[in-house]
């Protein structure tokens, strides 16, 4: 009777699962980039269509905070002299409203307003069109990837930056925000009230990207703490204003904030 040899049929089945191995190695499968959706509202104390706003960017900034959305809450300062002076209102965030309103041919400028990536405009208070623009922008592929980490310094904040992908003509910008406030309104469209606020932006600092790697230095609020605020950070195409990519910032476990 002839003898069946086994020992060549293993090692066949050990070169076959090798080069199984080799091959799925040469050629990893390609994983799908998720989109974001960065929402940048424009908003004040003073007016009375803007409290819905506010609520509804409060609503989806905890029911997206697993996801790549972000929110933005500037304070715009042309409300201020119409009876009560909003306490976060800031003459910068009104000229990057008219810088959008020129990008996206939106004259005049308003409150509540929304802008998504930096390319669609919405009245922020209409709750279906702000949720249908956010699930089209995540739906979208990312070709630009930014990580942030961040460190306290005294009362600085170094975030270190890295970009992978194409950021010619653009500038890295990277907000402060604090997360929740309230504000009890004394005069003004919405005197006798107390107003919620959410993911209110205190300082945004701008840096033209020459490099993929760098480091920005960013001096801190009085009130900045880990807990209550976080670090947002976007690249913006200089020239029309669409945000390629957006995420929050990592704190180095050394930091003590």
């Amino acid at each position: 009777m002839k003898k069946i040899k086994l020992i060549p049929a293993f090692f066949i089945a050990v070169i076959l699962l090798i080069g199984i191995t080799a091959f799925g190695q040469n050629n990893p499968e390609k994983k799908a980039v998720k989109g974001f959706a960065l929402l940048e509202l424009y908003t004040s104390e003073g007016c009375s269509s803007c409290p819905p706003a506010d609520d509804l960017m409060g609503r989806i900034q905890n029911e997206y905070q697993n996801d790549n959305v972000y929110v933005l809450a500037y304070h715009v300062d042309y409300w201020d002299r119409q009876g009560w002076k909003d306490v976060f209102s800031n003459a910068d965030y009104t000229q990057r409203q008219y810088d959008y309103a020129k990008f996206l041919g939106k004259e005049p400028i308003y409150t509540p307003q929304l802008i998504i990536n930096g390319k669609a405009n919405y009245i922020a208070s209409q709750e279906t069109l702000v949720r249908n623009g956010i699930k089209s922008a995540l739906s979208k592929p990312v070709t630009t990837d930014l990580s942030l980490e961040a460190s306290q310094a005294n009362n600085n904040l170094n975030v270190n930056y890295n970009i992978e992908g194409t950021f010619k003509n653009s500038n890295l910008l990277v907000a402060i925000v604090q997360k929740a406030a309230k504000s009890n309104v004394k005069r003004g469209e919405n005197a006798n009230r107390v107003l919620s606020h959410y993911q209110i932006v205190h300082h945004l600092h701008s840096v033209s990207l020459k490099d993929k790697k760098g480091t920005v230095s960013i001096h801190l609020p009085k009130s900045f703490n880990e807990k209550d605020f976080e670090v947002i950070g976007f690249v913006q195409d200089k020239n029309n204003g669409g945000i390629s990519v957006a995420t929050k910032a990592n704190f180095q476990s050394s930091s003590v904030l």
